[in-house]
């Protein structure tokens, strides 16, 4: 082999591992990125069953989302969890069971206790999806789909 096919293939052999490097970084930073999800993309049909979840709700279950919408007034003043609403809502859309289930809520679980705002405020919820029916032990709120460990911020 020639000095020049050595260094051609060097070169060579530099960049393909350059550019698989640079793609498998690309990969993991994209995937670390928080996915926005908005109240138009949570379910996919309606059926005799009810409401079926979106593919983009089902692919992004148990990953970290943003969301925005407005804090429904809560419960109780020191709830470690609010209802995000898709509009204003003068009242907590509370519901007894999961047949009642609203399309434009999800249930958000704080991470930490935060103080509420202004139920006109629109603010932006981040957390991990879960979806299904689930019902809180603490408070009996049932819910179909929710945001663990949030927080939220005004926007």
């Amino acid at each position: 082999m020639t000095d020049t096919s050595r260094s051609t293939l060097s070169r060579r052999s530099l960049l393909a591992t350059a550019l698989t490097l640079g793609a498998g970084l690309a990969f993991r930073s994209a995937h670390a990125a928080t996915a926005e999800l908005a109240f138009d993309d949570l379910y996919g049909a309606f059926s005799p069953l009810g409401l079926e979840f979106s593919d983009k709700v089902k692919n992004l279950t148990g990953e970290k989302i943003s969301i925005r919408g407005f804090m429904a007034p809560p419960l109780k003043a020191e709830a470690q969890f609010f209802v995000l609403s898709e509009i204003p809502m003068a009242l907590c859309p509370f519901c007894s069971s999961d047949a009642d289930w609203p399309d434009n809520i999800i249930v958000v679980y704080l991470d930490r206790k935060q103080t509420f705002v202004q139920p006109n405020q629109m603010i932006e919820v981040t957390g991990t999806l879960d979806r299904g029916s689930w019902v809180d032990p603490e408070t009996g709120f049932v819910s179909q789909l929710r945001l663990r460990d949030a927080r939220y911020k005004t926007v």
